[in-house]
């Protein structure tokens, strides 16, 4: 297997597809990372479940308020224009459709969109947040992710074996490998890593990879 993306690698490419002035959600931990890599030109509206809009980068060590934290109890800064609400009216954003964009980490995604992202069964950890609300409530639903499991599974599958966030939610998933897009319940291959053959991309994916046109290689800075 070729070398892989890192996580502040997969979080890069996933900034670059966020438009300017994009209202945005992103997940809990690993998804957080997509903040730093906004691209010059652009500046999108942070959202967190929490109660805060349009937050900034995160502070300096040592200068934290610790008043001031996103859904992931980390600390944040405040941009010019943010505003603070009830955790309800947080959702009432989320559930009527006013963000653009929900970046989200994955267990598994199926090929007709099918997410899985808060319990690895009956042994796990529940961790229910605000992902099953994000997942119908954005316009558009991605998923940042290895490709594959620690123990090399396939996370891109055929049908969800763990137990769904959502239901034919997710139209772009950046692995460690690739960017695919979900489009009429296939997983269309989008890019690639330049020195990895289709055929070893296929092999550590749970489903069939359609090529619909050009397959672009993934190309990515050192961040």
């Amino acid at each position: 297997m070729t070398e892989t993306l890192t996580n502040s690698q997969i979080a890069w490419r996933a900034a670059q597809d966020i438009a300017d002035g994009a209202y945005v959600n992103l997940g809990i931990g690993f998804p957080e990372m997509v903040a730093k890599f906004q691209p010059p030109g652009r500046r999108a509206i942070f959202h967190t479940e929490n109660g805060v809009l349009n937050f900034g980068e995160s502070p300096a060590e040592g200068e934290e308020d610790w008043d001031l934290i996103n859904a992931g109890k980390k600390a944040i800064t405040l941009r010019p224009g943010a505003s603070f609400f009830h955790h309800a009216d947080s959702f009432a954003m989320v559930r009527g459709g006013h963000l653009d964009v929900a970046i989200l980490g994955a267990y598994e995604v199926a090929e007709n969109g099918d997410l899985a992202n808060w319990s690895t069964g009956p042994k796990g950890v529940p961790a229910v947040g605000g992902a099953m609300d994000l997942v119908h409530g954005a316009k558009r639903v991605a998923v940042i992710t290895d490709h594959v499991t620690k123990d090399g599974r396939p996370k891109l599958v055929k049908r969800c074996s763990l137990p769904l966030t959502g239901v034919g939610c997710v139209t772009r998933v950046y692995t460690s490998l690739a960017v695919v897009d979900i489009e009429s319940q296939r997983f269309v291959l989008r890019e690639k890593l330049p020195k990895l053959s289709l055929d070893a991309l296929q092999a550590v994916t749970g489903a069939e990879l359609i090529v619909d046109g050009t397959v672009v290689d993934l190309i990515v800075p050192e961040v």
